[in-house]
């Protein structure tokens, strides 16, 4: 007698068949790598909290941008941390500037191999690790942000950027930044905006990796972690802004929200796994409480089954070897 109610189960009986069956996949490309370059350093540091995870020096960087144009992944965001801080950032103007040489150096050594991607935003520049510049009673100033954010993304696409990243959560930054890159001549410079940013407890490690100068939270520019819909608002606003690509960041905890977004998006969606979601399972790998590979690969897995196109991720450059085996 044929059982219809065990279909599913004749679907799982081998490796082969499940991979013929599977209804998500990952590739290399769909991979994004976040990477830190620390101005000053001569050998790479180490991160305590994100283990395998370092503060790149100008030749290290290099060589994981390589690195991953073997393995296939599809892109690099950057993140510079500067040896002076200042109230308005200015460092991030720089061309000389951290962030700024180091899109130009990895440009030089991978050209356009690689999607290189810069972070827009004032946090690792500032004395006060905020995302943009405070008013007199201590809040951060949207349009003076705004005002910065503009220069800050003409700097990088100069520098080489394919893919500019705002992450700071301003109001109207994709229109300001969008603006300038037409009037400067960089009109084929894309756009990713960080839509739907939470202000999240699980962003602890990567304060290590930037050296972070915040005190406080960021809770009255960052989305609230209770709100649903109000991040469609916020993709919606965005996309009229011209934004090219979407994002919601983090991953882990935010999986309907990236649904929702995922639906109703007419550009690719990225998702962040964030360093604290990266911190967890290398710590519980560690402790022999799961397996590293296997919660690895299903973690991000799940991400691009909510509906994910790319995957902003730590384990990027590693995943991809992983699948390149497969």
């Amino acid at each position: 007698m044929s059982f219809p109610n065990h279909r599913p189960r004749r679907l799982r009986t081998t490796p082969a068949m499940r991979r013929l069956t599977a209804e998500n996949r990952l590739a290399p490309a769909d991979l994004i790598l976040p990477a830190f370059i620390r101005e000053g350093l001569t050998e790479p540091s180490p991160i305590s909290s994100m283990p395998g995870v370092v503060q790149h020096t100008t030749d290290s960087l290099k060589r994981a941008a390589a690195e991953a144009v073997e393995l296939g992944v599809g892109g690099i965001m950057l993140f510079g941390v500067p040896a002076v801080r200042d109230a308005q950032g200015t460092a991030s103007l720089d061309p000389e500037g951290v962030l700024n040489k180091a899109i130009r150096d990895v440009k030089a050594e991978v050209g356009d191999e690689l999607v290189i991607m810069g972070d827009v935003c004032l946090d690792e520049f500032t004395d006060h690790g905020h995302c943009g510049v405070l008013d007199a009673e201590g809040y951060v100033d949207n349009d003076a942000t705004l005002e910065i954010y503009g220069q800050m993304a003409v700097a990088q696409a100069e520098a080489g950027a394919h893919v500019l990243g705002p992450s700071g959560m301003m109001d109207g930054q994709i229109a300001v930044i969008r603006q300038a890159l037409e009037e400067s001549g960089h009109k084929n410079t894309a756009v990713l905006a960080y839509a739907a940013k939470y202000a999240s407890a699980f962003y602890g490690p990567f304060r290590e990796a930037v050296d972070s100068q915040l005190k406080g939270d960021r809770r009255t520019y960052q989305m609230d972690a209770a709100n649903r819909r109000e991040a469609i608002l916020e993709v919606e606003l965005d996309l009229e802004e011209g934004a090219d690509m979407v994002m919601v960041k983090p991953a882990m905890s935010y999986l309907d929200i990236l649904a929702d977004v995922a639906a109703m998006s007419p550009v690719p969606v990225s998702a962040y796994q964030i360093s604290g979601e990266y911190a967890m399972i290398e710590a519980a790998a560690a402790n022999g409480w799961i397996d590293r590979r296997g919660a690895i690969t299903e973690s991000v897995l799940g991400i691009k089954r909510a509906g994910a196109d790319t995957v902003l991720t730590y384990w990027a450059s590693e995943l991809a070897g992983w699948l390149k085996e497969s």
